[in-house]
């Protein structure tokens, strides 16, 4: 599975980063580099069967103080 992975990350980069590259395009190779990055890292992780983070506790905890700010000022 995980050869498998690497070679599906390996066929991303080579599809899209040249085309990249070759216009200049430095802020985009940027940030396909990083949300390209985040993918392997939980992709690995769900490969390894790791614990991976679920994304609605972060939501959840960044928009709850918020939404309890709105709530108080609404009542």
């Amino acid at each position: 599975m995980i050869v498998l992975l690497v070679l599906v990350f390996i066929a991303i980069i080579a599809f899209e980063a040249p085309g990249l590259v070759k216009k200049k395009m430095w802020r985009e190779l940027v940030a396909f580099s990083v949300l390209l990055l985040i993918g392997m890292v939980l992709s690995f992780g769900q490969a390894l069967k790791l614990p991976v983070p679920n994304p609605t506790k972060g939501i959840d905890a960044v928009f709850k103080p918020v939404t309890q700010f709105i709530e108080s000022m609404l009542t």
